[in-house]
């Protein structure tokens, strides 16, 4: 029988049960962050930051979380009548160990997410959570063992609380009601104050633990929960306040951009449009072919890399392509790579336009600018095309087919997420055969999905690579490599070669890491252009997906409209201004200087040589410049200003 409390014991009792709680869920989250660093020591010993600091501001970011938490159980305990104990104190139970259970596997699940994609878990754990097939998929194949420690150590930890939390606020509703409820005030403002960790004027955010020039150390500051919670707002805001990178007039805004672009601003529905001339006029233009490839990075290519052995097919193609030495990707995603190598378009803030409203129809594609050359058009995909909403944004722009893995009749090989590209270029070749025959120009699309953890391949069509792990990343890579040999090969024999522009291109790299604040080294990506009539040519100048876009649409030999945010290199050499997005981060990239800006922080400026990041003197044009891409990329989507040519003459 339990010891009667007066009423000053039992509240007493009941804050110090809170308390408990709330040193809880910090000690899970410190206990995390420690290990990070213990794991990532070598990366971090010679960052010239404080790492002591670091554990400051990730108190800050769990007593956001751990604060948010807390407020239901607070106000169930101090507004509630002494009639609702019982159902109160289950429910808290009960809500308190789901947190608990959450709190221990998303810190359980973040390291894994950070030896993939260097950062804490963010909007790309939010989006994959809408493809539970691939996702659960790709898990259980890669992370067994990630996955057993997670839920052990859920079992445990659930065990022994559902044990000791018996009698958990027991005592909380002894108290009189009124004097419960004039605790709700002070305590409603101590956790205002938790959940706001701030006495200035902006409340503390996810950018308060970006405090150092190592961004490995950022997000170790960074707490999980609360970065997913951020990610997911953000999402719901449409990118955010672009405000938050800088504010600037819009017209100022174009300006800079068009001059960084070295593209003149035409008219207002379609401020970049222009009519670009070809350098290769041609009585019969030649049918295009884009193969987006997943996750190539440079560091893996023979001609980009001291790698041998990976690319052959790759390294050969160079010798009679346009070959890009220095290229390098809008982003980290997929949906960005596509929409740079398919729209031309630069990532835009928030969510990639493939999963935007406002860019499901109407949309400029090269579909949509050369159907009315009488093009047939046609993305193919050997996995399931509502990943990443491809299937709604293809068909949606000027595409007139899609094919994806229910279309493949007794594939070689399938996996998790799809069936092989050496499947996918042998559909590819019956599509472009049968074109080819009927005398019918066409321009595709083809996204590879071999090189994609957990990176498995069929057996007998590659010799693996000596030393490396079979179903590894760079093993992955040589399947991808013979997938474009094949394609190539399966195109001279066909006929269609000579009459063909191949640009071969990368979304992205594979991991996109580093201890710079933007890995900008990370970005760079393989890319090539190939096909009949093409001179072979190494390009040094720094590029990026739309430049390759622009140069490929140039080598299809007709005279084009388009609003394409790049340009030939046939058109302007000299053009070298590259933005590239990491995460909520955007970097402007001219020559060796670069300017970073992210929300709610003071933009920087760095010098780019030897493949790392060195802070320098702030460029404040340049960084005015990095600010006004942001502005642009926003209100060219929000406003459909990079919408097709038929699509503009409807507009109002």
């Amino acid at each position: 029988m339990r010891k009667p409390l007066s009423s000053t014991q039992t509240i007493i009792a009941t804050l110090r049960e809170l308390l408990t709680f709330y040193f809880i869920f910090i000690a899970i989250f410190t206990a995390g962050r420690a290990l990070f660093f213990i794991l990532y020591y070598d990366r971090i010993v010679d960052a010239d930051v404080n790492h002591w600091y670091s554990f400051v501001l990730g108190l800050q970011m769990d007593t956001i979380v751990a604060s948010i938490i807390l407020t239901v159980p607070v106000l169930l305990l101090f507004s509630l009548p002494k009639i609702f104990a019982p159902l109160a104190r289950l429910f808290i139970r009960i809500y308190l160990l789901l947190f608990l259970l959450l709190a221990i596997y998303i810190e359980n699940a973040s390291f894994p997410f950070l030896a993939e994609f260097d950062a804490r878990p963010n909007d790309i754990f939010i989006n994959y959570l809408a493809y539970p097939k691939e996702v659960l998929g790709n898990i259980w194949a890669s992370y067994k063992p990630e996955l057993f420690l997670a839920f052990l150590m859920m079992a445990i930890a659930g065990g022994y609380y559902w044990k000791l939390t018996r009698h958990s606020f027991e005592n909380a509703f002894d108290a009189p009601w009124w004097l419960r409820a004039l605790f709700i005030l002070p305590l409603a403002a101590i956790l205002f104050i938790g959940i706001r960790s701030s006495l200035g004027h902006r409340a503390a955010n996810i950018s308060t633990a970006v405090h150092t020039n190592s961004h490995l150390v950022n997000e170790i500051t960074k707490n999980s929960l609360y970065a997913i919670g951020y990610s997911y707002y953000s999402q719901k805001q449409h990118g955010g306040n672009i405000s938050n990178y800088g504010k600037i007039d819009i017209k100022e805004a174009y300006e800079r951009v068009s001059k960084q672009l070295r593209i003149p601003i035409g008219e207002s529905e379609r401020p970049f449009n222009r009519t670009q001339l070809t350098h290769f006029k041609a009585d019969k233009p030649k049918n295009l072919v884009i193969f987006v490839q997943e996750s190539l990075g440079a560091q893996f290519v023979g001609e980009l890399s001291r790698e041998k052995g990976i690319t052959p097919n790759i390294d050969r193609l160079s010798k009679e392509a346009i070959f890009f030495d220095n290229l390098y990707s809008n982003g980290t995603r997929s949906v960005r790579g596509i929409a740079g190598s398919v729209a031309g378009i630069l990532a835009v803030p928030g969510e990639g336009v493939l999963k935007r409203n406002k860019a499901q129809s109407g949309f400029f594609t090269v579909a949509s600018l050369l159907k009315s050359h009488g093009y047939y058009s046609s993305f193919i995909y050997g996995g399931e095309s509502n990943f990443d909403n491809m299937r709604s944004w293809f068909m949606g722009n000027g595409f007139d087919e899609l094919i994806d893995q229910p279309e493949f009749k007794d594939p070689a090989f399938t996996g998790i997420w799809g069936v092989c590209d050496e499947d996918l270029v042998k559909r590819a070749n019956q599509e472009f055969t049968k074109h080819h025959a009927q005398n019918q120009a066409f321009v595709s699309v083809l996204f590879s999905t071999t090189n994609h953890t957990p990176f498995d391949f069929p057996d007998g069509r590659i010799e693996l690579l000596e030393g490396e792990p079979r179903c590894g990343v760079k093993n992955a890579i040589k399947f991808a490599d013979y997938a474009i040999g094949e394609l190539i090969n399966d195109a001279k024999k066909g006929g269609y070669f000579d009459d063909t522009v191949f640009m071969i291109i990368s979304d992205h790299n594979v991991r996109t890491y580093g201890d710079d604040l933007v890995p900008i080294d990370m970005f760079q990506i393989m890319g090539m252009i190939v096909g009949g009539g093409v001179k072979a040519q190494r390009v040094n100048k720094n590029a990026s997906q739309p430049d390759v876009l622009a140069t490929a649409l140039d080598l299809i030999g007709i005279d084009l409209e388009y609003p394409i945010l790049g340009k030939s290199i046939f058109e302007d050499p000299n053009k070298e201004a590259l933005l590239m997005q990491f995460h909520d981060m955007y970097a402007l990239r001219n020559g060796n200087e670069v300017a970073i800006v992210q929300p709610n922080k003071e933009a920087l400026t760095f010098t780019f040589t030897d493949g790392n990041m060195h802070p320098s003197a702030h460029n404040r044009s340049l960084e005015q410049d990095a600010v006004s891409f942001v502005h642009v990329l926003n209100d060219m989507y929000q406003n459909r200003l990079f919408s097709s040519k038929e699509e503009t003459k409807k507009l109002p």
